[in-house]
């Protein structure tokens, strides 16, 4: 395990970044953001999309714009840090507030405080069934 020196407020700032990266169209602008908020070679899956590397990450963000004009991602939960591990809550929504969808990312910090590796989860945590 790598343990980094980040600290709840870089990590939310890493994390706002990393979010930021979903709403710009601008795919220069865009580059630099996912530079700022990732490591290199990291990676991104949820249950539809997969990344690795900056290059597609750029990609599958260009594709949720393609799907989703003018919807815009925010977070909606505060940042919780342990180790090099994050988590938060997020949503995607129409400008009028109607939300597409929302969910939960966890994610792992590289030793420079940028993301490694988000592991994105839609929806809310499924009932097992004991009551």
């Amino acid at each position: 395990m790598t343990q980094t020196n980040t600290d709840t407020t870089s990590a939310t700032t890493t994390v706002d970044t990393y979010l930021s990266m979903w709403n710009e169209e601008d795919p220069g602008r865009r580059a630099e953001i996912i530079a700022a908020a990732w490591a290199p070679d990291g990676s991104y899956v949820d249950p539809l999309l997969e990344a690795a590397g900056y290059d597609e990450l750029s990609g599958i963000v260009a594709a949720v714009h393609g799907q989703y004009p003018g919807q815009r991602f925010t977070r909606t939960s505060g940042v919780d840090l342990h180790h090099d591990q994050v988590r938060f809550g997020w949503q995607l929504a129409a400008a009028d507030g109607t939300v597409t969808v929302a969910g939960l990312d966890v994610g792992q910090l590289s030793a420079d405080g940028r993301l490694q590796r988000i592991t994105g989860f839609f929806g809310a945590l499924p009932d097992d069934g004991a009551a």
